[in-house]
């Protein structure tokens, strides 16, 4: 038998024209610099689109299908979820333990710490009392030093929100079981924490760099962190990001008891690393239940289906050369997950 209608690459290419054409439009406009767009199926099929510049300033520089992202917060998915669960697999660490099963010193000079009783799967699902954000990078820019205020510093207590500092915590932890610092652990071709700066899409002109940030982290605390953290560094393309989430998808990446963790709510839409689909989310209305994804603030997003077998990302510089204005990014998101699960279903 032939392979069905709707895993072939023209039925993908078909997807893809409508799906990316709110990106394209938003790039003609000027809103954002340029995107690309990746979909593709398990059976092979496969599909890139690619629109506007990968840099208009201090020259433009045209957006190629191949043009690697800064991915942001999908590093928290693609990277550090993936890694931690890997752990948990080998039987290094188990999801309910705390993390000082990998990091002993944890708020050390307080044996009653809140922070030492924090678990992996509490930071996974972001339902710790720590904060979303905080200008670590303000306080200096030696990786060990703030590494080190990380761990002893007593954070403010509050409800349980989308937090950077678990994945920070996280990201720590994998460094002390692997032994190798983020910036030199292993990935596959497409994803990298030391991309090459002339392939890359820039992102924000930061004036406390001075510069635009083409090739280097735009996240100020992983930046500040040596270049890579738990919950941000990575940079990828389309096709490397599409190759994490066929993975997923094929059972490569993680076993399948791993992946049921991925797909199983913890604490409202939150799963271990990712968000479900829910109303009003940034994928759209239309996408099914067992859609699963996840976004990062430099203009990324990533979706993964696992009852049709497709999944898709549209990588955008939206913050070049500037995160202060409003680019359209929420809506842009949710016409593409809207275009793209409406053909599908």
């Amino acid at each position: 038998m032939g392979q069905p209608a709707s895993e072939t690459p023209d039925f993908a290419a078909a997807i893809a024209e409508g799906g990316f054409a709110p990106a394209a439009a938003l790039a003609a406009r000027g809103d954002i610099p340029g995107a690309v767009l990746g979909l593709a199926h398990v059976s092979g099929a496969r599909v890139l689109r690619a629109a506007g510049l990968a840099q208009r300033e201090p020259v433009p520089v045209p957006m190629a299908e191949t043009s690697w992202f800064d991915l942001a917060s999908l590093t928290k998915v693609i990277f550090t979820t993936t890694a931690i669960l890997r752990l948990v697999g080998e039987g290094r660490i188990g999801l309910d333990e705390p993390l000082t099963t990998a990091i002993p010193d944890l708020r050390q000079y307080d044996m009653d710490a809140a922070e030492r009783r924090l678990t992996f799967r509490q930071c996974l699902a972001h339902q710790t009392h720590l904060p979303g954000v905080e200008p670590l990078y303000t306080y200096g820019q030696d990786p060990v030093t703030l590494r080190a205020f990380i761990l002893q510093r007593e954070w403010r207590a509050g409800p349980p929100c989308y937090s950077d500092i678990n994945f920070m915590l996280l990201g720590i932890a994998i460094e002390r079981l692997t032994g190798a610092a983020l910036i030199d652990q292993s990935l596959p071709p497409g994803l990298s924490f030391s991309p090459d700066p002339g392939r890359c899409a820039a992102t924000e002109r930061c004036t406390w760099r001075g510069r635009v940030m083409r090739g280097e982290v735009h996240d100020e605390n992983a930046f500040a962190l040596g270049g890579a953290a738990g919950h941000a560094g990575l940079f990828g393309t389309a096709d490397g990001v599409l190759d994490f989430a066929l993975g997923l998808l094929r059972g490569e990446v993680l076993p399948a008891d791993a992946v049921e963790g991925l797909r199983t709510r913890q604490a409202g839409d939150r799963t271990l690393g990712w968000i479900a689909r829910h109303d009003g989310w940034f994928g759209g209305d239309r996408c099914g239940a067992g859609v699963i994804g996840h976004t990062g603030f430099t203009g990324t997003a990533l979706w993964i289906d696992f009852a049709s077998g497709w999944c898709w990302t549209l990588l955008t510089n939206r913050v070049h050369p500037t995160r202060h204005r409003d680019s359209g990014i929420l809506a842009l998101r949710r016409a593409v997950g809207d275009a793209i699960a409406g053909a599908l279903s």
